[in-house]
């Protein structure tokens, strides 16, 4: 594995710029597809079996990505760091901070699931779900969070690798996980009658072996960066780093995350209909702008390196390179996604419910539309974040749910009187202006600010 590593990063520090770019964001994009399928699928079945069912899953999943999200600030910080100790050709204390990375991400993915599952009644109740929507969503939440050790050490693989410029053993791990997923969904779900127990199940029964093979694969010495946990000391150094440039994420994100609860709070007053529409609409739009998510990861790392070779034209290159191809190319698949036949099409798979297909239908062709601004919001978050000023994408991140979400969403509401309509222009305003926010703060270029980069020792 180490002449495909030491390819990859002369390939980003310096070879052709668009072929880095691809190499890595394609990998990404199916990897990110991949993880999207163990909701889709569940999304899928449980759309069959009843709107009760896809109403419970929809409104509990912003609590576990509130979770997940705070833990992912750990292994971003991780991938970041890791980068720009591999662009400074420092692989000694790469090494050294992956291993930093998987002890810290462990400790808090174990203490934050049993601390969940206890908590998940009054999470669900408090949510303002009741009957069978209480019951199916504390049921669901319960069984997912006990994943959070094996989907912590599958992220922390993906992260040591895409920071090495590998992102196609990551692809291929997840492939594994969702194979298994869509077989286990419809035999535990349908054939067993599991009902809604079942989508939980075979979410969390399909990273077992994903995250046992991830495991033997990181402790492996052939690799450029290894895990070597016989030896593993803390060093508050690289503990200090990981916590400066881990916690703006992690508070943006689960931040971001607790908006999103509240939106579905806000969504679910209108009905079970409402929230399964709203469900369906993200997940597709989650799809379309996988692409746009994946270029935005190959800026972290081709920046990071870059950073950390201190190529700082290389690394603006690298950015306004990959921001172009993304607006493009969402704002051409937008439009032909927003174009009502084929919207109402889509989400047609997902829901037998004609006032569901409508609603999800409207809400999809209003994403759809405006996806564009994705582009710049994601490649731009990655520009910050592989430079470390991950406090920026944070406050971004923040006031994109908390201030224009929110505002938009109370002025259509009282003074409008858009009715649900006004969830789906909530989401594509605060989108558009917080990727314009992004984009003023890289022209004033905070990026170029030195952040936590060590020298190389």
């Amino acid at each position: 594995m180490k002449p495909t590593k030491k390819i990859n990063r002369d390939l980003i520090l310096n070879g052709n710029m668009l072929q880095a770019i691809l190499s890595i964001a394609i990998p990404v994009v199916i990897n990110s597809f991949l993880q999207t399928m163990y909701n889709l699928t569940d999304t899928y079945w449980l759309g069959k079996i009843g709107t009760e069912q896809l109403a419970a899953i929809n409104l509990v999943t912003p609590v576990q990505n509130i979770i997940l999200n705070f833990g992912t600030g750990i292994t971003v910080a991780g991938s970041v760091l890791i980068a720009q100790y591999i662009g400074a050709r420092d692989d000694k204390n790469a090494k050294s901070m992956a291993n930093q990375i998987f002890a810290c991400a462990m400790i808090f993915a174990v203490v934050c699931a049993g601390v969940c599952f206890f908590a998940t009644p009054s999470i669900v109740r408090w949510l303002g779900a009741d009957g069978v929507t209480f019951n199916y969503g504390t049921v669901y939440l319960q069984i997912v969070v006990l994943d959070m050790p094996l989907l912590y050490t599958i992220n922390i693989y993906n992260a040591i690798h895409q920071a090495q410029g590998d992102t196609v053993r990551p692809m291929l791990l997840n492939f594994l996980g969702i194979l298994i997923n869509m077989v286990l969904d419809p035999l535990l779900m349908i054939t067993l009658d599991l009902n809604i127990t079942g989508a939980a199940l075979a979410t969390l029964l399909a990273k077992v072996p994903s995250a046992l093979i991830a495991f033997w694969a990181l402790t492996r010495r052939t690799q450029t960066v290894y895990l070597d946990l016989r030896h593993l000391r803390f060093e508050k150094e690289k503990l200090l780093s990981i916590f400066r440039v881990g916690l703006p994420t992690a508070i943006g994100g689960s931040t971001m995350q607790l908006g999103f609860l509240l939106m579905s709070k806000n969504v679910y007053k209108y009905g079970t209909q409402a929230m399964a529409a709203y469900g369906i609409g993200n997940k597709v739009n989650g799809l379309i702008t996988l692409p746009s998510n994946g270029i935005g990861s190959a800026v972290a790392t081709i920046v990071g390196q870059n950073i950390g070779a201190n190529q700082y034209d290389r690394a603006e290159h690298g950015y306004k390179l990959s921001r172009n191809i993304s607006i493009v190319f969402l704002f051409v698949g937008g439009f032909i996604l927003s174009r009502a036949p084929i919207s109402r099409s889509i989400v047609s798979i997902f829901s037998d419910n004609d006032a569901v297909i409508g609603m999800a239908a409207d809400f999809l062709s209003i994403m759809a539309f405006w996806c564009w601004t994705n582009g710049i919001h994601n490649a731009t978050s990655g520009l910050f974040q592989g430079t470390g000023h991950t406090e920026v994408t944070m406050i971004i991140d923040a006031t994109r749910l908390w201030v224009f979400r929110f505002l938009t969403l109370f002025i259509c509401e009282t003074v409008f009187h858009m009715g649900v309509r006004s969830i789906w222009y909530s989401v594509v305003i605060s989108n558009g202006i917080s990727a314009a926010l992004l984009y003023i703060l890289y022209r004033m270029n905070i990026w170029k600010r030195p952040t936590l980069r060590k020298k190389k020792q």
